[in-house]
């Protein structure tokens, strides 16, 4: 089962936007906590499953932490004092607000992590020139760029396997990956140019108004979405409001 076949990409921007977009403005545990258990629940029916959903969601999970630190530290002080030394104070509130803020990483990061799944380059760049009415220029770049990022993982497994049939150990990770690092960037230029020349030679950025060979647009399920994010994100805020847990940004110093 998956709810997001057939939905418009620019839905998901959208629809990203609309979810996300409120709880940048707030710093409590509730609402956050709301959304995550909206997003995790919501895994299975949008295509993926929770084993693909965590190993793209790890540089996250391990990240998001790292977030919290400098609040625990020198956030807002209050309640119960843990730890005073010199600028460090840790405090009850400035640990709760610590842990606000690494739910609220989470909420707004995790949902990108479900929405852009299996997102096709191709539909991505229809939407963006015909719903979004973006310039031709920036989504033909744009749609290039998807396209070549999913080639790096083809050209660092061939380049590995090439040093290894030359026997070349892989010793000196740093040295190593130094190398890699600089042999995929000189066959991105390559296929870059070769591509640039390739879109020249078919007429890309030329004087005509450019026309497109399949047509997008939103339907009634592409608003349905966008409403259910809609309403994700106001029973989020006004359960925290309703618990009294409501904290603007504005009013942490």
């Amino acid at each position: 089962m998956n709810l997001l076949q057939g939905i418009n990409p620019v839905t998901r921007i959208l629809g990203l936007l609309l979810l996300t977009t409120p709880l940048m403005f707030t710093i409590d545990w509730v609402s956050a906590t709301v959304v995550l258990a909206v997003t995790v629940l919501m895994v299975p029916v949008c295509g993926l499953s929770y084993g693909r959903f965590f190993k793209r969601a790890l540089p996250i999970l391990i990240v998001a932490p790292l977030a919290g630190i400098p609040m625990a530290l020198y956030g807002q002080a209050g309640g119960e004092t843990y730890v005073e030394w010199g600028l460090v104070h840790v405090t009850e509130l400035s640990l709760s607000l610590a842990w606000a803020v690494i739910l609220r990483v989470l909420a707004i990061a995790l949902p990108v992590v479900l929405l852009s799944a299996d997102v096709d380059p191709t539909d991505l760049g229809d939407g963006l020139a015909q719903v979004l009415h973006l310039p031709e220029r920036f989504v033909i770049g744009t749609v290039a760029a998807l396209r070549m990022l999913t080639l790096l993982q083809d050209d660092l497994d061939a380049m590995r396997r090439s040093r290894r049939a030359r026997g070349i150990a892989d010793q000196g990770r740093i040295r190593y990956w130094f190398s890699l690092s600089f042999g995929l960037l000189v066959m991105s230029l390559r296929r870059a140019g070769k591509l640039a020349i390739a879109m020249e030679a078919r007429g890309f950025g030329g004087p005509r108004t450019r026309t497109w060979a399949r047509e997008s647009k939103l339907h009634s399920r592409d608003w349905a979405v966008m409403a259910g994010c809609v309403g994700i994100a106001a029973g989020a805020l006004a359960l925290a409001w309703t618990t009294g847990d409501l904290r603007p940004v504005w009013a942490v110093r």
